[in-house]
């Protein structure tokens, strides 16, 4: 019996070296499966994405009948935080604690402010929308408790996620570093997939009571996740057995040196762009399944699983090319070309009612984002200044997390208008999809300077 086990396990090895995407990270001091129980930091920051931005802004919107621009304005509170993302990384590069641990204590703090504002949320929201009893409380009081429950939320897995991936950073050799952190946007995804398809059958049968535990139920897990994640990670060095450092740069002097050469303003512009035009149906797609193709909640928020999905085979795919050596510039805009396409899917679905297109468009938008997302992440890597990797990933974080807020914001606000001079919330949509495919275009133009070979822009010779 043993020598079959070990076959097995020896054969289950290989398999999940070729075949899952950047299981060949591993190495001999951080097995795989140190690895994949970090990356469960991703998988609550996952949930908090589906949940943010699938299941409430589809029953704000449907069931609860709060307008699109202030569902879009509370969602995009938390990008509030987004920028100080840079700042984060670089704190946690350089901090020292009599505790010995560098990026722990901004882990938990980030878990625990996560954990606060899902507490408070399904209430916030309740009196928001005017829901039963809450139809007596000020219209403010919702307002500004919605508003500081999401801004928490947003700062915990803003914090969470920037020092999560400079702790996997860490863990491993420098050649291994964008495979590890490749490996936890593919968690992020599952996350975002699993808590998709679990939100989505909690809330089949939708009641206000229903939505305060599905949301006090993700605060919990987020707790258990991220602790688990976090036991035994990091190893503990006192500040006092730590040698004293000539002189620590500033940020600003750090920052500077991050901007030098490479094209790293262009690269950030570009990020910016292209994160936009995949950002702005973020909180629309549900609400455009539910309104117009007159889908339930739980079919709505499954389209949340197969955009995951969708971007799970954009960085599968992306892992297998890149490991090749080839350019993650050309990879990104192959990832936006690919976006063009899938907009279009969703603009046609709706004129003609057609619910499989819908979900079709929906998955090529995913694997789009997945190609563009994974290529800009693997160039921040490479090209990252060293001993910089918190820095270069907060830097990248915060734009694109900056990027999709104000996405996020004019989706909503456009949707809304054109639906109002118009009268049809068809053309709301279809005016933001449209948007989407002009900036895509816009993110083309921009990575065409810093892709390598420019001749030969084909997918299956990246």
């Amino acid at each position: 019996m043993t020598s079959i086990s070990q076959k097995l396990m020896s054969n289950w090895s290989r398999f999940g070296t070729r075949f899952l995407p950047f299981a060949d990270a591993a190495t001999p001091d951080v097995p795989l499966t140190r690895l994949l129980r970090l990356s469960l930091f991703q998988v609550s920051v996952g949930m908090a994405l589906v949940m943010l931005i699938g299941t409430l802004n589809r029953v704000l919107i449907v069931e609860l009948k709060v307008p699109a621009s202030l569902v879009s304005l509370m969602i995009s509170i938390p990008l509030i935080f987004a920028p100080f993302r840079a700042v984060i990384g670089f704190r946690s590069d350089t901090h020292r604690s009599a505790l010995g641990w560098k990026r722990v204590p901004y882990i938990w703090m980030g878990t625990l402010v996560q954990f606060g504002g899902f507490a408070m949320m399904p209430f916030a929201l309740l009196v928001l929308s005017g829901a039963g009893q809450s139809s007596n409380a000020p219209q403010w009081v919702g307002q500004l408790g919605a508003g500081i429950a999401f801004l928490f939320v947003g700062a915990g897995l803003h914090t969470t996620q920037t020092v999560g991936l400079a702790l996997a950073n860490d863990l491993v050799p420098p050649e291994s570093q964008p495979k590890v952190v490749g490996l936890m946007y593919v968690m992020l995804l599952i996350g975002m997939i699993l808590s998709a398809v679990i939100f989505g059958n909690l809330l089949s049968d939708f009641s206000p009571g229903r939505l305060i535990q599905v949301v006090q139920g993700a605060a919990v897990a987020t707790i258990i996740l991220n602790v688990i994640a976090l036991w035994k990670q990091e190893a503990r060095k006192p500040a006092h057995l730590y040698p004293a450092p000539p002189k620590e740069k500033t940020f600003k002097e750090s920052w500077d040196a991050f901007l030098e050469g490479n094209y790293a303003t262009r690269r950030l512009i570009a990020v910016g762009i292209g994160t936009m035009a995949f950002s702005m149906e973020d909180i629309l797609l549900e609400p455009y399944g539910g309104d117009i193709l007159k889908l339930t909640v739980a079919q709505t928020t499954s389209l949340t699983a197969a955009l995951a999905g969708g971007g799970l085979l954009g960085f599968a795919w992306a892992s297998h090319v890149l490991s090749k050596g080839a350019d993650p510039f050309k990879m990104s805009s192959i990832g936006a070309l690919i976006g063009i396409p899938a907009f279009l899917a969703v603009i046609i679905s709706g004129q003609i009612g057609e619910p499989i297109l819908f979900a079709l468009g929906t998955l090529l938008i995913g694997f789009g984002a997945g190609l563009f997302g994974h290529g800009t992440l693997t160039a921040t890597m490479n090209l990252a200044p060293n001993g910089q990797s918190g820095l270069a990933l907060g830097a990248w974080g915060a734009v694109q997390a900056s990027a999709a807020g104000i996405a996020i914001t004019l989706g909503g606000i456009i949707r809304d208008l054109v639906a109002h001079q118009t009268n049809s919330s068809l053309a709301g949509y279809r005016t933001v999809y449209i948007v989407e495919i002009c900036l895509l275009i816009m993110t083309i133009i921009a990575m065409l300077p810093l892709i390598k070979d420019r001749n030969n822009f084909q997918l299956f010779k990246i």
